[in-house]
């Protein structure tokens, strides 16, 4: 289930990444180019002026960025592709849920789906700041406040949704149980902590070639100053002391980090950042919690996990159900 500050920061991103339409739309017969279709969702229609929709503000960026004349340019016309399939992406989904949770009657009433969407709005308005820089960023964004609540209200349904898709989602003993013992250091009475150092490189053939000479006996900060690709090369790869379940981390690296024996340097580790090769400086270790004592914390944790897999587990059968095309050409 989605939680508000999640919420939060998803229309943030749109308030200040939607509308409008690109060079292309402009050129020939807007209107009929707008009514192109793109895609299709339960035999409805998604257009390209809809996707066109949800662009101004990506628009803006790349102008800012590449001038005037960025449709010239290869890396800022990937970028706009890119840019385009996701959105694309959320509309399908969008109408997925939408047509479910029509199927499923649980769409809110209007009064119920204006009280949530005034209320994210008004977290939002917080999150801005004042009045003053609220106004200021929608008309950075080129929409208006109506527009802003167009589109909040697709997370509310999907709100919905996800309850009504979840509400039976239950965690079993046997799984608290098990995932207790699988996580004894997340369970402690105070977050134990490791000292990290690390390589970061490209290539898994970088990372070992690196890894050999560690192993031979060369310096691990000087490596890491001579081969690191990240911002903690100047420092020989050092990242400070982090809580093992410090949840601004990659969490395959920090899952690796903590397997690495005390004082050692684990083999490459691959995550969506390239291949690293972790130190372990020092660690602190706190005494294991009792089970009955994590209980509910865990059952917590398991709870968000399941529904999170309940949900996917709907998304996918509905995709398969709504039997979706998408025309790219016409993107």
């Amino acid at each position: 289930m989605k939680n508000a500050k999640k919420i939060i920061s998803a229309a943030l991103i749109t308030l200040f990444a939607t509308s409008l339409i690109g060079c292309n739309m402009i050129e020939k017969t807007p209107k009929g180019i707008a009514k192109t279709e793109v895609a299709k969702v339960f035999n409805t229609k998604i257009t390209k002026g809809e996707v066109a929709e949800q662009l101004t503000g990506v628009i803006k960026e790349l102008q800012t960025q590449y001038g005037p004349n960025y449709t010239t340019n290869t890396e800022a016309m990937t970028a706009l592709t890119t840019q385009k399939q996701q959105v694309l992406a959320g509309l399908i989904d969008e109408e997925i849920i939408n047509y479910k949770a029509k199927e499923l009657k649980v769409v809110p009433t209007d009064d119920k789906l204006n009280a949530q969407i005034n209320k994210q709005l008004a977290e939002i308005k917080k999150s801005v700041g004042t009045d003053a820089k609220y106004k200021a960023a929608l008309t950075q964004a080129g929409i208006t406040e109506d527009q802003l609540k167009a589109r909040i209200k697709p997370s509310v349904i999907q709100e919905a949704l996800k309850t009504e898709t979840t509400k039976n989602v239950k965690v079993t003993d046997a799984e608290e149980e098990a995932y207790y013992k699988a996580n004894l250091d997340l369970y402690t009475t105070k977050p134990n902590t490791i000292h990290l150092a690390h390589i970061l490189v490209k290539t898994q053939a970088e990372a070992v070639a690196i890894k050999k000479r560690l192993d031979a006996g060369e310096n691990f900060a000087k490596l890491a100053k001579e081969k690191g690709t990240d911002g903690t090369k100047a420092t020989g790869g050092e990242l400070g002391t982090l809580k093992f379940n410090d949840t601004s981390m990659d969490a395959t690296f920090m899952a690796a980090a903590i397997k690495v024996p005390a004082g050692k340097v684990s083999a490459p580790v691959q995550t969506q950042y390239g291949f690293h090769l972790i130190k372990d400086i020092a660690r602190t270790n706190y005494p294991t919690k009792k089970f009955a004592d994590a209980k509910a914390e865990i059952e917590k944790t398991l709870l968000a996990k399941n529904k999170a897999a309940a949900w996917t587990a709907a998304m996918t059968k509905w995709t398969t159900e709504a039997k979706v095309t998408k025309i790219d050409d016409n993107l």
